[in-house]
């Protein structure tokens, strides 16, 4: 076992044992046992009782969160000239096409989220194999391959992400950073619980959401009541 660090064991000795926090408790405490010496990502995991083998109960979606993740998120557009203005005021970071397209064939994904048009997707099915890996694929569920450009980058960069449950049944994002006030933490931590509820696959037996826990980057996860959450 890794022999925990002096900070490590002082953020461990604010977290009582086994103890459930509301969500109000742990979005204050989130802060407290930081230790990174960064504006770390605060992150929230939830475990679903859902079987994500099963397409009938796979659980993905978007969400806006209220503050923002805190993020400077880098958006490519990938777009024909007559949407290029439109892209830019927005203020998508990269736009253009065929540049780009040869830029990620190249093996280049400095880029956090890709919006692009339904006429586009033809030429970006090739790439694949690069973006899917890499969570980079637009897909229209999510919004990022729609006619409204403007709009899809604008709400990407206000703080819109996109979720999926994993092969443990886990959906883990991050909500926002440790400067944030706690209230804001609790705010985006309770936009994503009850859009994920919303979500609830039919076919969901039993408890749906199993446990939540809320982090940061290099700290330890703080256990929240499910019932706290409204």
């Amino acid at each position: 076992m890794a022999k925990l660090t002096k900070k490590q064991k002082e953020a461990l000795s604010k977290l009582e044992k086994n103890k459930i926090y509301s969500l109000d408790e742990a979005s204050a405490l989130v802060k407290e046992v930081n230790t990174a010496k960064f504006d770390a990502s605060v992150d929230l995991a939830v475990r679903l009782g859902v079987d994500p083998r099963k397409a009938n109960q796979m659980v993905r979606g978007v969400v806006s969160l209220p503050h923002g993740t805190g993020k400077d998120v880098k958006v490519l557009a990938l777009v024909t000239p007559d949407k290029e203005a439109e892209a830019k005021e927005a203020g998508a970071d990269y736009v253009g096409l065929d540049e780009y397209l040869q830029k990620i064939k190249d093996g280049w994904t400095d880029v956090d989220v890709i919006v692009t048009m339904p006429a586009v997707m033809g030429k970006l099915g090739p790439l694949g194999r690069v973006l899917g890996p890499r969570g980079l694929m637009p897909n229209p569920k999510s919004g990022t391959v729609t006619m409204e450009i403007g709009k899809a980058v604008a709400e990407v960069k206000a703080g819109k992400i996109d979720f999926k449950v994993d092969k443990y049944g886990i959906i883990h994002a991050g909500i926002g950073k440790v400067s944030f006030d706690a209230a804001k933490i609790r705010e985006n931590a309770v936009e994503l619980i009850q859009t994920l509820i919303k979500l609830k696959p039919t076919a969901s037996k039993g408890t749906y959401v199993k446990s939540i826990y809320l982090s940061s980057t290099m700290s330890p996860g703080i256990a929240i009541d499910t019932k706290s959450v409204n």
